[in-house]
């Protein structure tokens, strides 16, 4: 700024709207810029999807459907958060659930367990897990990753868990399954083809 000088003082003789913009100015007195909004991370992602819900709806009826999907997710909601898994809200299907977890033993986990509570309330799931960055916005996650994990979970059998190569490949250790090759899948508007794993329980 022309024309301007520095002068030293104590805080006491400075008045407040001044004391204010010090406080948040950097050290060489250009403002911090303004959040973007978007955070970037990388996840594991979780897609569950109910199996055949439009059938489903013919057949119980929009009511009686409506009131099984909600017992059901409020169930997965509970699960997914003893996992230590967060359920992204914005995510509004109404058939199902997205979540994310920081790590793939909890992830899988948590699928499995989903996909007994669907069993037990008869609204068996398509579960898939696969991990990459994702963007975080407005309480709801974005990106090629959760496009993915979504076509994984539509492979999967009723009540299955199917997971990308990734994920085995970081839960290799430390989950307490079995991975069963399923092969290399061309996956919609997916460009490379991704080899999927079936989980199973060690004791199954």
């Amino acid at each position: 700024m022309p024309d301007c000088r520095v002068v030293a003082t104590k805080s006491a003789g400075v008045p407040p709207a001044i004391l204010e913009f010090m406080s948040v100015v950097t050290p060489r007195g250009i403002p911090p810029p303004a959040p973007s909004g978007d955070a970037h991370a990388t996840a594991i992602i979780l897609f569950a999807d109910i199996v055949d819900s439009t059938a489903l709806t013919e057949r119980m009826g929009d009511a009686a459907f409506r009131a099984k999907a909600r017992s059901l997710d409020t169930s997965l909601r509970a699960i997914i958060t003893q996992a230590g898994g967060t359920t992204i809200d914005g995510f509004l299907s109404g058939d199902g659930v997205l979540a994310t977890f920081p790590a793939a033993s909890q992830a899988i986990a948590g699928a499995l367990a989903c996909g007994v509570a669907g069993d037990a309330q008869g609204l068996p799931l398509h579960l898939g897990l696969h991990a990459g960055d994702v963007i975080r916005e407005a309480n709801n996650v974005f990106g090629g990753a959760v496009n993915i994990a979504a076509r994984i979970s539509a492979l999967s059998a009723p009540g299955e868990v199917l997971v990308s190569d990734t994920v085995r490949s970081l839960a290799r250790t430390s989950a307490s399954v079995q991975f069963v090759d399923r092969g290399e899948h061309a996956l919609k508007g997916v460009a490379d083809a991704q080899r999927v794993y079936a989980v199973r329980k060690d004791d199954a």
